[in-house]
């Protein structure tokens, strides 16, 4: 199990030439509002072309820096837009490719949750899937070395996705990412409307958000659900869609990034 999984959309979601895509990053990351929070142990991040939803994302990832040497290790759970998956699949490749280099895949995390029955292995559902190589680079920019456990989340139930979240939750070292759009292709007016009531959702930590509500419902009400267990408390960063940042406001695509902290960190 030598593979290495190739980036798929280097040059559709985001620039394939290292240099400009380096630039491209750091000078998201730079622009992002500073952050005085204490260290996330979550974040929920969008995963459009980063000319859509990478302001947003941007946002969740600055606020790493303090921590970009403490964090050793990315859990990032996103839904998958190309193969139907049941449960969460674990790929069978040993590390991801990004114009960036590579980033090796956690085997004692894999390990850890690999005898579970909703978790399986497919390398067919990573290999086109863009919800968690888009995130790549940003943390690649926003952080040290790290290794990545990637998970691709299909129909799982909130108590299964939150079952693997808490074989994995790890201490300082360990950080999970649940990557999700918000709505989809609804006018701006009423995108705004729906993804506003999305968001207070999250922020109340009810885990029934539904598909139509954000792609990713299925690792967000796992990670609320888990949130609910061990005191986390969830702000909102930034909330966007395609209509505020590249694309036109008859049919947009809602964005927002949250952090979550523990309840007595600010």
């Amino acid at each position: 199990m030598n593979a290495i999984r190739p980036p798929a959309v280097a040059g559709m979601f985001y620039p394939a030439s290292p240099a400009t895509l380096r630039a491209d990053v750091d000078r998201l990351l730079a622009t992002a509002p500073a952050s005085t929070m204490a260290q996330p142990k979550a974040l929920i991040v969008p995963h459009a072309g980063y000319i859509y939803s990478g302001p947003t994302a941007a946002r969740a990832y600055a606020a790493l820096a303090p921590w970009r040497a403490t964090i050793r290790r990315v859990v990032l759970l996103g839904p998958t837009h190309r193969v139907a998956v049941r449960g969460l699949a674990l790929p069978a490749s040993e590390a991801f490719a990004t114009p960036l280099g590579k980033v090796r895949v956690d085997a004692a995390a894999r390990a850890a949750i690999a005898g579970l029955p909703q978790v399986v292995v497919s390398e067919t559902a990573h290999a086109r899937e863009h919800s968690l190589e888009v995130h790549l680079p940003f943390l690649q920019r926003a952080l040290d070395d790290f290794s990545l456990l990637p998970l691709a989340v299909g129909q799982a139930s909130p108590e299964a996705v939150a079952e693997v979240l808490e074989r994995l939750w790890g201490g300082p070292e360990t950080l999970l990412v649940i990557s999700s759009d918000l709505s989809h292709f609804l006018p701006y007016a009423t995108a705004q409307q729906v993804d506003g009531e999305t968001c207070r959702h999250i922020l109340d930590l009810a885990a029934d958000i539904d598909p139509h509500q954000a792609c990713g419902a299925f690792p967000v009400n796992g990670l609320l659900l888990a949130a609910q267990r061990h005191g986390l408390r969830p702000s909102l960063l930034d909330l966007c869609n395609s209509g505020d940042t590249a694309g036109d406001r008859q049919r947009v695509v809602g964005y927002a990034a949250f952090a979550f902290h523990e309840a007595d960190h600010g």
